[in-house]
């Protein structure tokens, strides 16, 4: 599995931007995929995950109520709606797919392939 993510910018602050995570390969419908960010300086740190099949969501405290994560199935495509951007969201944005189911989805060790990342820049 090959994961190509895209969408990320310079944004200002209350501003929004979209995420997109496009895979490549088969994607089993009982895994996970999710989003994880790395500011400079911090460690890498869960932002939301969906499961493949049925959809359900999961999300940081720190992003509930203001990011979004959607699929497309068909598309074998994961998003990420980021709405109310703050100076603090600024970060390089991951992708991850699991090869093996773990419930465990705010763990990055839980999944098996990774996206090379996508900057998110919020000015304030």
């Amino acid at each position: 599995v090959q994961l190509q993510a895209f969408g990320g910018g310079l944004v200002q602050a209350g501003g929004s931007a979209r995420l997109s995570c496009a895979a490549s390969g088969r994607i089993l419908s009982s895994y996970y995929m999710g989003w994880f960010r790395q500011a400079p300086g911090k460690e890498r740190e869960f932002v939301a995950a969906i499961r493949w099949s049925g959809g359900s969501t999961y999300y940081a405290d720190s992003v509930k109520g203001r990011f979004t994560i959607s699929r497309d199935n068909a598309k074998n495509t994961v998003y990420l709606q980021l709405n109310s951007l703050k100076p603090e969201d600024t970060a390089l944005y991951y992708c991850a797919v699991q090869n093996r189911l773990n419930y465990d989805t705010r763990y990055a060790g839980a999944y098996d392939y990774w996206g090379q990342g996508t900057q998110v820049t919020v000015s304030s």
